[in-house]
């Protein structure tokens, strides 16, 4: 089992979470395969999936070594118990509530609220967040991440929503230590064709794209 440094360090090693949504546990189950295959070794399966407790339950049994997995859109501390007892290394939040984190931080597990405005930042900060995410980034643009950074040069972003290969670096560039990527990433079309390859090329491009960033 990895130490919470450890899956920290994992997750921005990586600079990629593959945010999972579905509607049922065998596609996503494939998705994850293909986005892995890829180089993409993060993965956050939402609650908005339905039975995500059992696919996390399954994966964490089933994915090796290399890959960390967590788990998304939880809004309440039982859920996050339910998600690190089911095998989740990480939690991440669309929102800001304190129980959420402090009950990560009692099971020793890495935890990533969401926020959008500076004292939301802050209190995730304080409050002991490992990283926060910022979201809805998608109307706000790298240049808002840029912003909160300057300030704030200490805290890790991970910025979410609306990311894709055409602006994924710029995130890099303006301070992001990883980046949460959705559907374009796990594009519906492809999982509902069962076009794995392409998925596997897409997690490449978005690995290659941070490498390529980061070194500039």
């Amino acid at each position: 089992m990895r130490t919470k440094q450890e899956t920290l360090q994992a997750v921005i090693d990586c600079g990629i979470v593959a945010v999972v949504r579905g509607e049922s546990a065998e596609p996503v189950m494939k998705a994850i395969a293909a986005v892995v295959k890829g180089g993409v070794t993060i993965i956050e399966v939402t609650f908005t999936v339905p039975g995500a407790l059992e696919i996390i339950r399954q994966l964490a049994k089933a994915l090796p070594d290399n890959v960390v997995l967590g788990a998304g859109t939880v809004l309440d501390p039982q859920t996050a118990k339910n998600a690190i007892e089911a095998g989740a290394q990480f939690i991440v939040s669309p929102s800001l509530n304190l129980d959420v984190i402090r009950t990560a931080i009692d099971a020793g597990k890495a935890v990533m609220p969401g926020a959008l405005t500076p004292t939301e930042v802050v209190t995730a900060w304080q409050a002991g967040a490992d990283l926060v995410k910022i979201f809805p980034i998608t109307s706000m643009g790298p240049g808002y991440l840029k912003d909160l950074h300057g300030p704030l040069p200490k805290v890790q972003f991970i910025p979410t929503g609306g990311i894709d290969l055409s602006n994924a670096a710029d995130y890099i560039k303006a301070g992001a230590a990883a980046l949460g990527v959705g559907s374009s990433l796990i594009d519906k079309k492809l999982v509902a064709a069962g076009d794995w390859a392409a998925l596997t090329d897409r997690a490449k491009k978005f690995t290659e794209i941070v490498k390529e960033a980061r070194a500039k």
